[in-house]
């Protein structure tokens, strides 16, 4: 598995953006502040997302330590996301991006 290359970043904000710039990092990681969700759970809540671009996601955030999965030895297979402590410091910076982007809809809503 390629592994996160951060060498040549002087800049924090494309440091941060190497982990959750990807199409739905940020988005994963905003419901899995929420507690920890099934693969089918997460997909339901992004179904826009192809199974693909969701599994390189995943396993991206994965690699990077921001989540962990767990998999059970069941029959049908279950596999289980969650965030791991690393992964919890982006809360502050997630929850500033809501209320931001929350603003940014209520303004384009209301007439001029």
């Amino acid at each position: 598995m390629k592994v996160l290359d951060l060498s040549g970043i002087l800049c924090p904000v494309e440091a941060a953006l190497q982990l959750i710039g990807g199409k739905y990092k940020a988005v994963i990681l905003w419901h899995l502040m929420q507690g920890t969700l099934r693969y089918s759970q997460l997909h339901k809540k992004m179904p826009k997302a192809t199974d693909k671009m969701l599994t390189q996601q995943l396993r991206e955030l994965e690699r990077d330590g921001l989540i962990t999965r767990t998999v059970y030895p069941v029959i049908p297979p279950k596999t289980e996301y969650s965030l791991t402590d690393f992964g919890k410091t982006i809360f502050p910076v997630l929850d500033s991006m809501c209320n931001w982007g929350r603003e940014y809809i209520l303004k384009k809503e209301k007439p001029n």
